[in-house]
């Protein structure tokens, strides 16, 4: 507590009501600090879920900017507002009965509004995981799904590119069709995930799992660095 006092304390605006919390705090601890709970928009704490997206505003500045709540640090004057979750239609389909080698333009019939793309680099300038959007909803025009997906590979889903694009591309929904017929369709199948899957669903590791959860965070630690490697792997 004593070291908490000696920090500087800044004034943050939750939904246009004023807190003062710590400098230093990202968005999303310090929301904790004034007070809020979360119940949805916050899961991995780590960049990696998508679920804490957040749209602000600094102060003196006229510019409304997006980033997740759990990589954002607050700065004094900072406007906030939480969206936890981005309501865009997503196209249904059914991977299993999609045929990419008959329709090069499959992701554009699915997506059509990616043909209005003007090429001004929003979306990638919104994505906070630096992926290159327009990139590779150019590579989805062009028919190109294997790039489209490599490409698109880190998207968490946050929504962020969307809800900036002037066109109203649904971005990541995109994404997330291009990297499942990749992995349906187009990149070589795996002998030894085969395996792995028959083993779990015969539960070989169950009895094992169990005496995992049992251990403890140092245990956990020994027994990850003396794991030993099958070749090839």
């Amino acid at each position: 507590m004593p070291e908490e006092k000696e920090k500087k304390m800044i004034d943050i605006y939750v939904m246009g009501r004023r807190y003062k919390v710590p400098e230093g705090l990202t968005i999303m601890t310090a929301l904790e600090y004034a007070g809020y709970k979360y119940v949805r928009g916050c899961g991995c704490r780590g960049g990696f879920c998508g679920a804490c997206s957040t749209v602000f505003r600094n102060k003196d500045d006229y510019k409304l900017k997006m980033d997740l709540a759990c990589q954002t640090a607050v700065e004094d004057g900072m406007f906030l507002v939480q969206l936890p979750f981005v309501p865009s239609v997503r196209t249904m389909y059914e991977v299993d009965e999609i045929e990419p080698e008959k329709d090069d333009n499959l992701l554009l019939e699915h997506y059509p509004e990616i043909a209005r793309c003007v090429s001004c680099n929003t979306c990638t300038k919104a994505c906070p995981q630096d992926i290159e959007v327009m990139d590779y909803v150019q590579a989805s025009l062009r028919g190109d799904i294997d790039r489209a997906a490599s490409l698109s590979f880190d998207c968490i889903q946050c929504g962020l590119c969307s809800i900036r694009c002037p066109a109203d591309i649904k971005h990541y929904h995109l994404a997330q069709e291009a990297r499942r017929i990749k992995g349906k369709y187009i990149d070589t199948h795996s002998e030894q995930l085969k395996e792995r899957v028959k083993e779990l669903d015969g539960c070989v590791y169950d009895e094992r799992m169990k005496e995992l959860v049992k251990m403890s965070k140092e245990e956990i630690k020994i027994v990850y660095d003396k794991r030993e490697f099958k070749k090839g792997e």
